[in-house]
């Protein structure tokens, strides 16, 4: 019985971190609230750094990826309950196309 209860404690726990829980939080965010968040910008900031000590662009292409991908969920996420389309799906492809366009250029052709 004592696993059975450590299983549900568990299961409790990570609920939080289930896919559907964490797009619906993504979803409700606001930028305002995302880049004032102390942790955010106190790992921004550190891997930020971390890139200019090492002149490494990799890392710098990394963290421009991640912010990326934020303004891109954010922007081009439906609102919860709605379907995903086609007119969804456009502002999916041009950020990604933006986004992969910036990582081949500066790692493929500016090198």
């Amino acid at each position: 019985m004592e696993k059975q209860e450590m299983v549900e404690k568990t299961v409790e726990a990570l609920r939080p971190f289930e896919t559907q829980n964490l797009m619906n939080t993504i979803q409700n965010l606001t930028l305002q609230q995302i880049f004032s968040n102390w942790v955010f910008l106190l790992i921004t900031l550190g891997v930020l750094f971390f890139g200019i000590y090492r002149r490494s662009k990799t890392v710098l292409l990394t963290l421009f990826f991640l912010v990326g991908l934020i303004v891109m969920v954010k922007f081009a996420m439906p609102a919860p309950g709605t379907e995903l389309g086609l007119k969804s799906l456009i502002p999916f492809a041009a950020f990604g196309l933006g986004i992969g366009g910036v990582i081949v250029y500066f790692l493929f052709i500016k090198d």
